[in-house]
């Protein structure tokens, strides 16, 4: 169980610092996929 709290020489402090931050970039790029499709399907070009 030591493992789990034992410092890792800071690779393990850089990945909870990238993983949300990555995370956060997949689900953005994730959502506007999402609306392109959604807007191309029903005809809406998104301009006002």
């Amino acid at each position: 169980m030591e493992w789990i709290v034992a410092h890792q020489g800071n690779w393990d402090e850089i990945l909870m610092f990238a993983a949300p931050i990555v995370i956060a970039i997949g689900a953005v790029k994730w959502a506007e996929k999402r609306g392109a499709r959604k807007r191309a399907e029903s005809g809406d070009d998104g301009k006002g």
